[in-house]
């Protein structure tokens, strides 16, 4: 089979504001090699995360344009020399490396040891939802709190009814034995959290008496998607030696209120196994474990918003949706 040299992309020429008429054009792009373990992905469906609004505002405006998308859902077309995983014709989710250009193009080159098999109970748009978010709840749980199904306690979980939120959610309700208290304010965003399996959502406007009315002796580990303001509060509700596990971007965060107890504060960043230990299969091995809850019914998707067409004007708007910071669950992008 002839492997393609180019695919169409949608990349931000520019970085700059949503709206700005070169965040989004549609380009020809030369395909990059496709490496020993690399697959050549045919991209049915994405989905739109933070780190895509992040990376369209503030990338090196002397580069190349840079294509956006860190979700996938598709069918392997072309496999590197080495690959083992999988065959011309799998359908594959993934999340890929923000050091590669991302999915938002017909077609995608990704490594198969960050690549995991379809949910075969899911369509394309709804399995696009699931890489980055699932890969991330995962390693906040099993890998930076080291949680295991014999783990009891309360697990907070700030930002319920997001990308990841869902995802912590309903990975702590599948493989442990937590209480999952999740934060949400709007109704919409609480019947959300509460359908990923919150066994108590709360509003965050008063942190310290919500959580405390439904776990007075507080919680055990804190997931947090909006910490700037909220390290009092978690200082508060957390025991000695208490942990943090944050997935956002504060900016001079303030972690002194964290010390009289000994507690800790951990990141979470998913693309830093694909960044610095790329020969690690530790996110195909938990994709593939994914998929078999998925498939067991022990998961769901959260793509809650799909739109027809990978095209620029539903990237526009999908940018939008996720910048307003109100999305619950997420926005997928389906090719018509």
């Amino acid at each position: 089979m002839h492997t393609p040299r180019t695919t169409t992309a949608i990349a931000a020429l520019r970085p700059g504001p949503v709206d700005a008429p070169d965040s989004f054009a549609t380009v020809e792009l030369e395909l990059p090699p496709i490496g020993p373990h690399d697959l050549l992905v045919d991209v049915r469906a994405v989905s739109v995360n933070p780190v895509d609004v992040k990376v369209r505002a503030s990338f090196d405006p002397a580069g190349a344009p840079k294509v956006l998308g860190f979700d996938a859902s598709g069918v392997v077309v072309a496999t590197g020399a080495e690959v083992t995983r999988f065959v011309v014709g799998d359908e594959v989710v993934h999340a890929g490396s923000i050091a590669r250009p991302g999915t938002n193009a017909g077609l995608h080159v990704v490594d198969e040891r960050v690549t995991g098999p379809k949910p075969t109970s899911l369509t394309h748009a709804e399995a696009a939802a699931l890489p980055l978010t699932a890969i991330t709840a995962w390693e906040v749980l099993f890998d930076r709190l080291g949680l295991t199904a014999a783990s009891t306690g309360t697990l907070l979980v700030v930002g319920g009814a997001g990308g990841v939120g869902s995802m912590v959610t309903q990975l702590a309700r599948a493989r442990t034995g937590l209480t999952v208290v999740a934060t949400a304010a709007r109704p919409e965003s609480q019947e959300w959290a509460t359908a990923m399996g919150a066994h108590h959502v709360v509003d965050h406007a008063d942190l310290v008496a919500a959580v405390r009315a439904v776990a007075p002796d507080g919680v055990d580990h804190v997931v947090s998607a909006y910490s700037d303001g909220n390290v009092e509060a978690y200082a508060e509700l957390l025991p000695l030696h208490g942990t943090v596990v944050a997935v956002d971007d504060p900016v001079g965060l303030d972690l002194v209120p964290l010390k009289p107890k000994s507690q800790g504060w951990l990141w979470e960043f998913m693309f830093a196994r694909p960044l610095h230990r790329p020969e690690d299969a530790y996110q195909h091995d938990l994709l593939v474990e994914v998929a078999r809850l998925v498939d067991a019914g022990s998961l769901r998707t959260t793509a809650r918003t799909t739109l027809t067409g990978i095209t620029e004007e539903n990237l526009r708007a999908a940018h939008r949706q996720v910048e307003s910071g109100g999305v619950v669950g997420k926005v997928v992008l389906a090719r018509g």
